[in-house]
């Protein structure tokens, strides 16, 4: 266990140079400590390669394979037997119906890192789990490549708007495929193809009309009925689109800290895209200038900023737990968390020149609603601290400081 965490690093396909994922840590701990661990994350993001590559003694089984699939689905007592323990099952959403017999094999056990599973759908993936696995499990979740991870390994990106145009999936930087080939691609391959195995999509042009208009309203406040007015469809559509794409990590939800506000706060969620590269993309933006242009920029940077800050979280083996708030006064933070007992507020400023400005909404939300044990502005310049507490970190700090 020492040696392997001692060199820490997953590597990315068809390179020779190693990337560290940070989760490797959390997950050889858990493995040590559960019968059964179960990675999800988003499609291309490295889970496979993790778990591959840091447990090389369990056997590998991959579950899209339509064979092996089949023979999981009909005897499933033998195909266990065949691929005893240790093992990994990849894709476990493909046949979910396993999740029980898992649990009675590891009942009769009493060894750890028994069943490893990686899935890229968690709606109905979770609920199943929760009944099956029920205190047998750990629950990972692994992003794409963080910008602690792309630092580490000096691939950093020489500005934000760089970074967002070429995002975080590791095929983009393992140097083999342009952003915008590579996203268009993966569009079609993984957010039209995952919703149409979850619901009956029967216009694919309304669904990327749907796509290109959540791109266009990503930092906002999301009302479902105006969006699927200009959709052309109706709120409980958009609804079900909407819970595809979170359960295929295509998307995230941002919900409003409303603790004890009452009538005050704002209850509308907030939606962001795990993957910066697909909204720039889907934006129609192909390069850093154009996104220095773009009057979406700043609501592009705290797009990167806010899913640097989930990463950083999960790899990290925490809950994501984080909101944003605002009130009918105006009033409005980017980001709460907690961090144990004490709740931590963030402002995101895409500037690079620091006004007095930037720390009013930290400030009054500190003063005028509930304090703040710490306060963060997120911003292009160089770190600072005032003596009000509130403390400005640089964008490429927000996943290790947040």
């Amino acid at each position: 266990m020492a040696n392997i965490l001692y060199s820490i690093g997953v590597q990315l396909r068809n390179t020779t140079e190693l990337i560290k994922r940070e989760l490797a840590i959390e997950l050889l701990a858990q493995v040590g400590e559960y019968p059964v661990v179960t990675v999800l994350g988003p499609r291309q993001a490295g889970k496979t390669t993790l778990v591959r590559h840091y447990l090389p003694d369990h056997t590998y089984v991959n579950l899209e394979l339509p064979d092996i699939r089949a023979y999981a689905e009909e005897v499933p007592r033998a195909f266990l037997a065949e691929y005893s323990a240790p093992v990994i099952l990849d894709e476990i959403q493909r046949v979910p119906t396993l999740l029980s017999y898992i649990q009675v094999a590891v009942d009769e056990s009493d060894q750890t890192g028994q069943y490893v599973l990686t899935g890229s759908h968690q709606l109905d993936l979770r609920a199943a789990i929760s009944q099956s696995m029920a205190g047998r499990t750990a629950l990972l979740t692994h992003y794409l490549l963080s910008i602690v991870e792309l630092t580490s390994a000096d691939r950093q990106s020489a500005n934000f708007q760089d970074a967002l145009i070429r995002g975080f999936l590791p095929r983009v930087h393992d140097g083999k495929q342009q952003p915008s080939t590579y996203y268009a691609n993966y569009y079609r391959t993984y957010g039209e193809r995952d919703v149409r195995q979850l619901v009956k999509l029967k216009d694919s042009a309304l669904f990327e009309k749907f796509m290109l208009l959540l791109a266009g309203r990503v930092e906002q406040l999301l009302n479902l009925q105006s969006l699927g007015n200009d959709v052309g469809v109706d709120g409980k559509t958009i609804k079900e689109w909407l819970s595809v794409l979170e359960a295929s990590f295509m998307v995230f939800r941002l919900p409003p800290y409303f603790e004890n506000f009452g009538k005050r706060a704002i209850k509308f969620p907030k939606y962001y895209f795990v993957e910066p590269g697909l909204l720039c993309w889907l934006l129609g933006l192909r390069d850093a200038a154009q996104v220095r242009r773009d009057p979406l920029a700043g609501n592009l940077f705290e797009n990167l900023v806010l899913v640097e800050a989930l990463k950083g979280r999960t790899n990290r083996g925490l809950l994501s737990d984080l909101y944003f708030f605002r009130d009918n006064h105006g009033l409005e933070l980017d980001l709460l968390f907690r961090d144990g007992a004490e709740l931590v507020g963030v402002e995101v400023k895409s500037a690079s020149t620091i006004h007095t400005s930037f720390r009013d909404a930290l400030l009054r939300f500190d003063k005028r609603v509930t304090p703040l044990a710490r306060k963060r502005l997120v911003h292009d310049g160089d770190g600072r601290k005032w003596s009000d507490g509130v403390e400005a970190i640089n964008w490429r700090d927000a996943g290790s400081s947040l």
